[in-house]
């Protein structure tokens, strides 16, 4: 199952579909936006294999400039996606593609090097070479699923520390 309604938090096992849906994803976008992306990443803990995870497929796409990842956001919308201009990360463009009933992607627009690409690149690494941590991760995450089922801001949150803490010891950071 891929796809999970806005704002709510349910972590289902890992699932081969993950990989597959992030690489349809990435064919599709390839087709509607060419060489305007530079490259994709599959990014979040849908891309570590093995892990429970929220059913949305995190996507990092890198572009030149932020002005033309803003140029890109019609074309996106006209394809299902809708773009989230109150993301409180400043270095990427960030949008969502599905209905809000049925949320299938997150797709960052981002720079080479910008910080996101950096922390989502360390952070995903991190976690597939240091089981320990993925599963520490993974068992936060669950508690907070159950705390907070319809409060994805406070989830998101509440995982911060953890988050930063993995970054700090990761070697690419």
């Amino acid at each position: 199952m891929v796809g999970l309604e806005r704002g709510t938090i349910e972590l289902v096992s890992d699932r081969r579909e993950w990989v597959e849906a992030y690489e349809a994803e990435v064919d599709r976008l390839h087709s509607l936006l060419g060489d305007r992306v530079i490259e994709f990443d599959h990014v979040g803990s849908t891309a570590v294999e093995g892990r429970t995870a929220k059913p949305i497929v995190d996507v990092c796409g890198l572009v030149e400039s932020l002005d033309a990842a803003r140029e890109l956001i019609p074309i996106l919308e006209d394809h299902g996606y809708e773009h989230r201009p109150t993301d409180d990360v400043d270095d990427r463009v960030f949008l969502a593609n599905g209905p809000r009933s049925r949320r299938t992607h997150h797709l960052s627009l981002t720079t080479p090097n910008s910080d996101t690409h950096r922390e989502q690149l360390a952070f995903r690494d991190y976690l597939r070479a240091n089981p320990d941590v993925a599963t520490e991760y993974e068992e936060l995450k669950r508690e907070l699923a159950e705390r907070y089922p319809n409060d994805r801001a406070r989830y998101t949150e509440e995982k911060s520390a953890f988050v930063g803490s993995a970054l700090e010891r990761a070697p690419d950071q």
